[in-house]
């Protein structure tokens, strides 16, 4: 399908199911290995019809009822993927999905938007619907993917094998706001030796400029130097050279 994440999440809604219940999915009755649109649908045929239809449909004897809990596997109705109910599936009123994973081992974020799971309770920077976004890596869409996301320091999110493939690669910045992922300090005190160690030529040596730290937002003037600048308030060399502020006049 083409269509933007937000379609998909809203497809097909009301369009499908039975009398029962409005649902995407069917299931696969174990007792008989039949799909159903729900349990309900499953009993009235098994039970209710062969009573009144014996001539034509199946054996009395073969009446049965179908147990909830022994369902193993759902069906969806719009793509037609069968998948076993294994993944511990649950549904999040919030999220207006299901999941899967267990519910005991997520919560809901209000601000964020999404369910996260419960160690990153009261242990991340909410960032407003961070999870309605595409993973800045593969973009894919986070909010319905199947894969598992972290959420970094500075709060945005991404699928947690993107992230480590990019750290992987030395990549240590968000590439959405640049902010450092991971504790960089030791990166900063090599540099910082580096800087001591190599000294710039007189041309250079007095020369100043402005930069904008990603790690911390402030804007400084320092001195350039070709191994980088460094931030004259959090110490980070995670900056950008700028233009000079404009005073107001």
């Amino acid at each position: 399908m083409e269509d933007s994440p937000n379609d998909r999440l809203h497809f097909g809604i009301m369009g499908f199911g039975c009398e029962h219940y409005r649902r995407r999915c069917q299931i696969r009755a174990p007792c008989c290995n039949e799909v159903f649109p729900c349990r309900h649908c499953h009993n009235e045929t098994t039970t209710i019809l062969p009573l009144l239809k014996q001539s034509t449909l199946r054996n009395i004897f073969d009446r049965h009822e179908l147990v909830r809990q022994d369902v193993k596997h759902v069906i969806c109705s719009v793509c037609d993927t069968e998948q076993p109910t294994e993944k511990e599936q649950f549904h999040c009123d919030d999220c207006g999905i299901c999941r899967v994973g267990g519910r005991e081992n997520f919560f809901h974020c209000k601000k964020c938007g999404s369910c996260y799971g419960i160690g990153l309770r009261n242990n991340h920077r909410c960032v407003e619907d961070s999870m309605r976004h595409h993973c800045p890596i593969c973009y894919e869409y986070l909010f319905d993917s199947l894969k598992e996301t972290t959420v970094m320091k500075c709060g945005h999110t991404m699928h947690c094998d993107c992230y480590h493939e990019m750290l992987k690669r030395d990549k240590f910045c968000c590439p959405i706001c640049s902010r450092s992922v991971i504790d960089m300090s030791k990166t900063w005190q090599r540099m910082d030796e580096e800087v001591e160690a190599i000294s710039m030529p007189s041309d250079y040596r007095d020369k100043k400029v402005w930069i904008l730290c990603n790690d911390c937002n402030d804007t400084t003037q320092v001195y350039f130097h070709i191994i980088g600048q460094k931030c004259g308030h959090c110490r980070s060399y995670n900056t950008r050279a700028v233009a000079p502020p404009v005073l107001p006049q």
